[in-house]
């Protein structure tokens, strides 16, 4: 049997896939899974022990329907028996309809709740865990939900880049929106807190976007992390969050990645909704539960309110103390 599996984005969307096509493959070890997946995402899932061949869409050159059927055209030859969208967007639905066959599709919120949530008509609320609804799709394959054990692969050549690194909490301060990003305030007190309290070292990380943000958190910390924001590949920032104590991060994708390596994580929750997850044994939510949150579903460029009550009044002091009471 040969499948093929479409999620095209982004990083975290990506490696939540890992806990469905890891008990796919317990069920069916001698299958053959492809998966697909934006070329600038390659590293959320490439060395998955659970897929077999790795597809890139490559946006700038698979332009379009025209672009779409041109793409198709190059695995079409794989004569799938099933194909699985994890995507559930037009690029995604335009691959299975060229490529024909049967397709199990994963379900998501409905258009019409979508549409009052960006209204600001009603908060939002998932009406069930992201992971929940990629196994819906494989419900008729006989593939159950057992969990989010998420999986995110590197190499040992990512870990010697990292291995000058020890004793250290990491920090990661971005996200795809500003809405969903804590203080710049609140990680510098909070790393300064960490070093000071518990003697350890504290490390940035991000992407090159994040490095303003990071110096900032730097500056407020009195100096005290190493800021390696748009130093590190996405395989080395997870070689590295294998090696830390635990981290501390905004709902984005080191989030998953964290837990994808098994180190501890608190993730801070803002605008969106924590229950598009479960925590498990390497995720703690932190979360005030604002009377006007959740408010977004992926999050915003400024807080609709004008007041960002969901991030500011989350303090340095409130975060340690939800740390210390989880590992002491």
């Amino acid at each position: 049997m040969r499948i093929l599996v479409i999620r095209l984005s982004s990083i975290g969307d990506v490696i939540l896939t890992t806990p469905v096509l890891k008990e796919f493959k317990k069920k069916y070890p001698h299958s053959t899974v492809d998966f697909v997946v934006l070329e600038k995402f390659k590293d959320a899932i490439e060395g998955s022990p659970y897929i077999d061949n790795l597809i890139l869409f490559e946006k700038k050159r698979y332009k379009g329907l025209k672009g779409i059927k041109e793409f198709v055209g190059t695995i079409k030859e794989n004569n799938y028996d099933y194909i699985f969208d994890l995507h559930a967007k037009l690029r995604s639905l335009g691959i299975c309809f060229y490529l024909g066959g049967k397709s199990y599709r994963y379900k998501k919120r409905p258009f019409w709740k979508t549409l009052l949530v960006k209204m600001k008509l009603i908060r939002y609320r998932a009406d069930n865990t992201i992971i929940k609804n990629y196994f819906g799709a494989f419900e008729e394959m006989g593939i159950s939900y057992q969990g989010e054990d998420l999986d995110f692969t590197f190499g040992r050549e990512d870990l010697i880049k990292v291995e000058e690194y020890s004793n250290f909490v990491a920090l990661a301060p971005g996200a795809s929106k500003e809405t969903k990003k804590w203080t710049v305030e609140g990680f510098g007190k909070l790393a300064k807190l960490i070093h000071d309290k518990y003697g350890k070292n504290i490390v940035l990380v991000g992407g090159p976007g994040d490095k303003e943000k990071c110096t900032q958190i730097n500056e407020v910390s009195g100096g005290i992390c190493t800021d390696l924001s748009g130093e590190l590949s996405l395989k080395e920032s997870g070689a590295l969050l294998s090696k830390a104590d635990y981290l501390v991060t905004n709902d984005s994708g080191p989030f998953h990645i964290s837990r994808g390596v098994k180190t501890k994580s608190f993730v801070i929750f803002g605008p969106t909704d924590p229950g598009m997850f479960e925590y498990g044994n390497y995720g703690t939510l932190i979360y005030r539960d604002e009377p006007c949150s959740p408010c977004s579903l992926h999050g915003d460029k400024e807080c609709p309110k004008g007041h960002f009550n969901c991030m500011k009044k989350l303090k340095a002091e409130d975060v340690l103390e939800v740390i210390e009471k989880e590992i002491g």
